[in-house]
């Protein structure tokens, strides 16, 4: 297990936090492409849902967007993903 395998292990090591907490698909989604475009390459953004369904679209969004999906975490019903602007 690492350092950083909890929820607020991630607080201070990330450069944007985006909560879409209590929303459900397709919101999550938008909202993480939208606060991705306004990032810089190399910055790192932790994303909080609580959607099931977020775990495979994130993963899905990653991919076609060719973003790096660094971590998924979930814990008490909370899904956190670490994401690294790459292009």
């Amino acid at each position: 297990m690492s350092d950083l395998d909890n929820i607020d292990d991630f607080e201070d090591k990330t450069d944007y936090v985006l909560d879409t907490s209590g929303t459900n698909c397709p919101l999550p989604i938008i909202k993480t492409k939208k606060e991705l475009n306004g990032m810089k390459i190399g910055e790192t953004l932790k994303m909080i849902s609580t959607d099931p369904g977020a775990v495979g679209d994130i993963k899905a969004l990653c991919d076609s967007l060719k973003q790096g999906l660094e971590k998924t975490i979930e814990e008490e019903n909370k899904f956190v993903f670490i994401i690294r602007k790459t292009t």
